[in-house]
C-alpha cells in the first residue's frame, strides 16, 4: 500500500505540514529538510507508486513530450510546435520516438493515474511549459523516471531544465523603451507562481530600477498569458485611470490582446502606446502593427532538453542540471522604431 504524507512526517518525526511543502515545491522547509522528505518520500514508495520503476530494466525508445491543458489546441500554440521540432530532431538521431500529450487537472492531481506512466509507455519525460503543477512533477520525479523541465522551473526544488534567459530579456526590452524616452512603462504578466511570469516581471522591475523609474513600476498579474487577458488587462488599466505610454507583456498573445485593446480605446500604436512582447511567435510579425518583441530560441530548448534527458537515461544519479538560452530583442514597429 502506497504511502501517506503521515507516513513519511513519522519516518522523520516532522510535521505533515513540512512534508507538503517538500513535496509541492513550497518554501519554508530548509534544504537539508527537503532533500531528507524527497528521499523518504521515494523510499517508502510515496504516491507514485507507479509502474515507471520497471522502465529502467526495459526501454521502450519512447519520450513523452507533455503539455499542460490549455484552452488553445496543442497544435494551434504557436509557441511550443517548435520546441517539439527540436526535442524530436534531436531524439530521431538517437533511434527514440517522441509522443506528444497533454495533462489536465484530474491526471495532474496524481501522477499515478496519468496514462503513459500508467501503461509504462515511454523511457523518460520532457515537461513543458510553466501550468504543470509542481506536485505532479515532484512526484514524477520521485518515482523514478527521468524528467527534464523545459520553459518552466520549480522555485525551491532541484530538477534537470531548460528556460530561456527571461530576466536579461525582459530588462533588455524595458531598456530599449527607455531609450525610446518612455517613463510610464506598464508590465502586463501572467500567474505570479509561473516560473516565466514571475523572472520576465523581475526584468522589468531591473530595468524600471536602473533607470530611475522604481517608483513608476506597476505590474499587473492576470490567470492566463492569452490575447484575451492581455485584452483585460490593458482595459482595466485605462479604466483604473492609468496614462502609459509603453506597455512591455511577458509573452507575444498579451500583447497582442493590448494591441487590440488600446485600439478599441482609440490609441494609436505605437503613436499613443509603444508595445513589446515576449516569444517572437509567428503571430508577432502578422500583427498589425508588427510587433517588437524577444526572441526565443526555442528549437535548441526543445533540443537541448532532449539531450539532457538521453543523458540522464545513462547516468541517473547526476547532479541536476539548468540550461539557460540567450534571448535577442527583435525590433519591428510596435514600440515607435521605423525598422520590421
Amino acid at each position: 500500500m502506497p504511502a501517506r504524507i503521515g507516513d513519511i512526517a513519522r519516518r522523520l518525526g516532522v510535521s505533515t505540514a513540512s512534508v507538503s511543502r517538500a513535496l509541492n515545491d513550497r518554501p519554508g522547509v530548509s534544504e537539508d529538510l527537503r532533500q531528507r522528505i524527497l528521499a523518504a518520500a521515494q523510499e517508502l514508495d510515496f504516491a507514485p507508486n507507479m509502474a515507471a520503476r520497471g522502465l529502467a530494466t526495459q526501454r521502450t525508445q519512447t519520450i513523452g513530450l507533455v503539455l499542460g491543458k490549455k484552452e488553445t489546441p496543442v497544435d494551434a500554440d504557436p509557441f511550443y510546435p517548435l520546441i517539439t521540432q527540436g526535442a524530436e530532431a534531436c531524439l530521431a538521431q538517437q533511434g527514440y520516438h517522441l509522443i506528444l500529450t497533454t495533462v489536465d487537472g484530474t491526471q495532474a492531481a496524481s501522477a499515478s493515474a496519468f496514462k503513459l506512466v500508467r501503461e509504462q509507455r515511454v523511457d523518460g519525460l520532457i515537461l513543458a511549459g510553466p501550468d504543470i503543477s509542481p506536485a505532479f512533477i515532484i512526484a514524477l520525479r520521485q518515482s523514478g523516471l527521468p524528467c527534464v523541465l523545459v520553459d518552466n522551473c520549480l522555485q525551491e526544488t532541484p530538477i534537470d531544465c531548460v528556460v530561456s534567459d527571461d530576466q536579461a530579456g525582459a530588462a533588455a526590452a524595458v531598456e530599449h523603451l527607455v531609450q525610446h524616452g518612455h517613463r510610464q512603462i506598464l508590465c502586463l504578466s501572467g500567474p505570479q507562481e509561473w516560473a516565466s511570469s514571475r523572472e520576465r516581471s523581475q526584468g522589468y522591475r531591473l530595468a524600471m530600477q536602473r533607470a530611475g523609474l522604481a517608483e513608476q513600476a506597476r505590474v499587473l498579474h492576470a490567470p492566463g498569458t492569452t490575447i484575451d487577458t492581455g485584452q483585460a488587462l490593458l482595459r482595466q488599466a485605462l479604466d483604473e485611470g492609468l496614462h502609459p505610454t509603453a506597455v512591455f507583456a511577458i509573452n507575444d498573445s498579451m500583447a497582442i490582446g493590448a494591441m487590440r485593446a488600446a485600439q478599441a480605446a482609440g490609441l494609436r500604436v505605437p503613436e499613443d502606446l509603444a508595445l513589446i512582447g515576449f516569444d517572437d511567435i509567428s503571430w508577432a510579425e502578422l500583427a498589425t502593427p508588427p510587433l517588437t518583441t524577444v526572441h526565443i530560441y526555442k528549437e535548441e530548448m526543445g533540443s537541448l532538453a532532449a539531450r539532457r534527458l538521453l543523458d540522464l537515461l545513462g547516468r541517473s544519479d547526476s547532479v541536476p542540471v539548468r540550461s539557460i538560452v540567450g534571448t535577442r530583442l527583435v525590433v519591428r514597429r510596435s514600440c515607435g522604431c521605423t525598422g520590421g
